[in-house]
C-alpha cells in the first residue's frame, strides 16, 4: 500500500526517525486496538493519542474481546492496558508520550452497564496516579484519560461526587448539551447520519451537514468522532477536512503515515 505515491514503511520510518520518540498523534484512534499482534505497543509506538479496548466483566474479571466467546483470563485490561501505561509513565517522566501530550484509553463496555462500570470504577481507584480525576465540572488532568463507550452507565456516572471516567456521547447530547467534562467526546455511526457511503463525490447536503455536526460539538466543547468509516486515504481527508478530532482506524500504519506527511 502506497500513501502520496510512496510506501507506509517509509512514512513510519520518517515519523520514527524524527525523534527517539514518536511523534505524537492526538487526532489518531487505534479501533479495537487488542485486536493487533501487540496491543497497546503498535499505537504507543506510533504516536496514536487513542487506543480502544472492548472489555467485558466476567466472573470477577475485567477481560478484554470483541465477542464473550473469544475472552481469556489472560487478557485483562490491567494486564494489556492499565499495568503497560503505568510502567510506561514511570520511564517517561509520568506522561504516555516524551511531549506533554494527551492520552485517551476508550472503554467499550460489552456485558451490562451498571455491574461493569461498578467494577470498572473500582479498577480506575487504584490508577488514581494516572488518571483523569472528575469532581463535577473540575477536572484534575492527569497523563491518561478514560472514556467510556457501549453500555455506559450515564446516570450513575453523572451523580458521583468524584469518578475516574468521562463518556463517550452520542449524536442526541448535542440536543441535551450536558456538560462536556461529563461528555467530552460525541461519537457516532457515520451511516446514521449521513446518506453518502464514501462512492464518487460527497453529496452537498451530506457535507454541510458533517461540517454543521461537528461544529456544534466544537461549539458544546466536545471533540467528534465517526465509526463505520472507510481505513483509506480519501476517506481521512474528508474528515480531516470537515474538523473530525478523532479519526478511528485498523490501518495504524496507515493512518500514521497520512497523519505524518
Amino acid at each position: 500500500m502506497k500513501y502520496f505515491g510512496l510506501p507506509v514503511w517509509w512514512w513510519v520510518s520518517l515519523v520514527l526517525a524524527r525523534s527517539a520518540e514518536p511523534v505524537p498523534l492526538p487526532g489518531a484512534h487505534a479501533h479495537n486496538d487488542y485486536e493487533h499482534a501487540r496491543p497497546l505497543a503498535e499505537a504507543l509506538a506510533l504516536g496514536f493519542g487513542n487506543v480502544e479496548a472492548d472489555v467485558w466483566w466476567v466472573n470477577g474479571a475485567m477481560l478484554v474481546a470483541h465477542d464473550l466467546k473469544n475472552v481469556n483470563t489472560e487478557r485483562t485490561l490491567v494486564a494489556l492496558y492499565l499495568d503497560p501505561l503505568r510502567v510506561r509513565m514511570q520511564r517517561h517522566g509520568g506522561r504516555v508520550f516524551s511531549e506533554s501530550a494527551a492520552f485517551t484509553l476508550l472503554i467499550d463496555v460489552k456485558s451490562e452497564a451498571e455491574a461493569t462500570y461498578a467494577a470498572l470504577d473500582a479498577i480506575l481507584k487504584t490508577y488514581t496516579d494516572l488518571v483523569t480525576e472528575f469532581r463535577g465540572d473540575r477536572v484534575e488532568r492527569r497523563a491518561i484519560t478514560i472514556v467510556i463507550s457501549g453500555n455506559r452507565a450515564i446516570d450513575t456516572m453523572r451523580k458521583q461526587a468524584v469518578r475516574y471516567a468521562a463518556v463517550d456521547g452520542r449524536s442526541g447530547d448535542l440536543e441535551t448539551n450536558p456538560s462536556p467534562t461529563l461528555v467530552p467526546w460525541v461519537s457516532e455511526n457515520w451511516q446514521k447520519l449521513f446518506s453518502w457511503r464514501w462512492e464518487g463525490a460527497m453529496p452537498a447536503k451530506d457535507r454541510v451537514a458533517l461540517r454543521a455536526f461537528v461544529e456544534r460539538a466544537h461549539a458544546q466543547g466536545r471533540q467528534v468522532r465517526f465509526w463505520n468509516t472507510p481505513d483509506r486515504r480519501e476517506a481521512w481527508q474528508v474528515l480531516k477536512e470537515a474538523g473530525v478530532d478523532l479519526i478511528g482506524t485498523d490501518d495504524l500504519a496507515g493512518l500514521a503515515a497520512f497523519l505524518a506527511r
